[in-house]
């Protein structure tokens, strides 16, 4: 059953009278903001999704507002769930801030749980009213805006192909053995061939190491041997799956149920393990590296390779994100692209969002290089916008690119532009946005989600309480 708040307040209040001392200044200020009733109604609705009758049946969930606060806190500090867990049980500080007080608080699987809950939609409509509260408490006016991109790296390790294929086949293996141990002894039992996967990928690491014409015709030949195996466990896995399902009809429900989970995994996994063999084919084999549709991971498929230009990181392997503010380092929206787009293509939509969010355009619009176009330009007038700052860079007669001379507010304008570059580190260090933790797509779009949300309730916080405007008294 979904609960708004636990029933009643702890007694830290007798046993603490002056507990709220403990507090810092910036939990003080995020708890303030966190008071808004329609922040807490959008997670409370978002838990009643989750069955037909969670609001009125079953047993004592956790409450909505216990929720928010748990993924606020975890993301401010970049913990992971069982920090948090342990965190908050041992700190009579975290308790009070996040509602739990005297009651229980939720292990790191239901924290997991509740998270999924708060799915990016969410997400998108607590930001929305965030930007609503600070434009009430005069933090932002949308007098300006910046726009820039960034990469969120996904939870993957260097993608190789042959760490493709071991990974393919170490969990198609361990998938079939849990088939088999599920439906007991089968006619013919699955050969596990992972030990020679694993011998014939540190063969390749080795080979890779010295890059002459041998080493890598021994490494092609070890790319071949490989590739043999993991065919062989797929025609082997496939016999196994159809036995265990003949099997299975002469058994219980119950196991009929978890013999068709784990076959679909098996499926799922062999299509992966399938399409990796072909790109390992065309690019090892055939020496074709622009292979289309490539799969960097076989457990976040939707991982994109990324350059960026850096020199320290040329290929980054994640998801583009855009990031867009207004004034006072306050993120008005962001978005996940699914896929990769030009930059120039992400700001007429920016401009389009910022004048729906405050709806005006803003007088002064400004992002770097990747964004300027004469189209651009053009499409920023047509909307309104009084000051433009994309910058462009053109050729002087050697040949190498400088900076255009510009007006007194345009270097102004692009002074400012680049402290979008400062938001998007604080994002990495503090809240944990360099590398996505959460599983999926829609993982990625509510870690994003979360963590610039717990970056404006920081930047709320630090602007203070809402001005009030004073009546001014008549003459005596």
């Amino acid at each position: 059953m979904v609960r708004r708040q636990h029933e009643q307040r702890s007694v830290f209040e007798m046993i603490l009278p002056d507990g709220d001392k403990l507090w810092d200044d910036t939990l003080h200020r995020i708890d303030e903001v966190l008071e808004d009733e329609e922040l807490v109604d959008r997670v409370e609705e978002a838990l009643q999704r989750r069955r037909p009758k969670s609001r009125t049946r079953g047993r004592r969930g956790t409450p909505a507002a216990v929720v928010l606060r748990l993924l606020v806190l975890k993301h401010l500090y970049d913990w992971s769930f069982a920090d948090c867990e342990r965190e908050v049980r041992g700190s009579l500080v975290y308790r009070s801030f996040c509602r739990i007080d005297c009651e229980r608080v939720p292990d790191a699987k239901t924290m997991i749980r509740l998270a999924q809950a708060v799915g990016p939609e969410v997400c998108q409509q607590i930001q929305e009213r965030l930007t609503a509260l600070a434009r009430q408490r005069k933090v932002v006016r949308g007098r300006r805006l910046r726009v820039d991109t960034t990469v969120v790296e996904t939870n993957i390790h260097h993608p190789t192909d042959s760490a493709l294929l071991g990974d393919g086949v170490r969990v198609i293996t361990r998938t079939v053995k849990r088939l088999e141990k599920a439906v007991g002894k089968v006619k013919r039992r699955f050969r596990d061939r992972t030990r020679s996967v694993r011998h014939r990928m540190f063969e390749i690491v080795q080979r890779s190491r010295k890059p002459n014409e041998q080493t890598q015709a021994r490494m092609k030949a070890a790319y071949q041997r490989m590739m043999r195996t993991t065919r062989a466990v797929l025609r082997d896995s496939q016999r196994a799956v159809g036995g265990a399902k003949r099997k299975a009809r002469r058994l219980g429900w119950e196991v009929q149920q978890q013999v068709r989970a784990l076959s679909e995994d098996v499926a799922h996994m062999s299509e992966l393990t399938r399409q990796v063999l072909a790109q390992t084919r065309a690019r090892v084999l055939k020496g074709d590296t622009h292979y289309p549709h490539k799969i960097f991971s076989v457990f976040e498929t939707h991982t994109e390779a990324i350059r960026k230009g850096k020199a320290a990181k040329p290929t980054e392997f994640g998801k583009v994100v855009k990031i867009q503010e207004a004034e006072n380092q306050f993120i008005s929206d962001y978005e996940v692209c699914v896929e990769r787009v030009p930059d120039q293509t992400l700001w007429g939509p920016a401009l389009e969002r910022h004048q729906k969010l405050f709806g005006r355009p803003p007088e002064l619009a400004a992002a770097d290089g990747g964004f300027a176009s004469t189209a651009n330009e053009r499409r920023a007038q047509d909307l309104g916008v009084k000051y433009i700052a994309l910058i462009r860079r053109r050729r002087d007669s050697g040949g190498s690119a400088r900076a255009a001379p510009r007006s007194r507010w345009w270097e102004r304008a692009r002074r400012w532009r680049t402290g979008c570059e400062g938001r998007i580190s604080v994002l990495k260090r503090r809240h944990g946005m360099r590398r996505c933790r959460y599983r999926g797509l829609r993982g990625m779009q509510r870690w994003v989600g979360l963590a610039v949300i717990t970056n404006n309730l920081v930047v709320m916080g630090g602007a203070g309480p809402p001005k009030v405007k004073r009546k001014a008294s008549g003459a005596g």
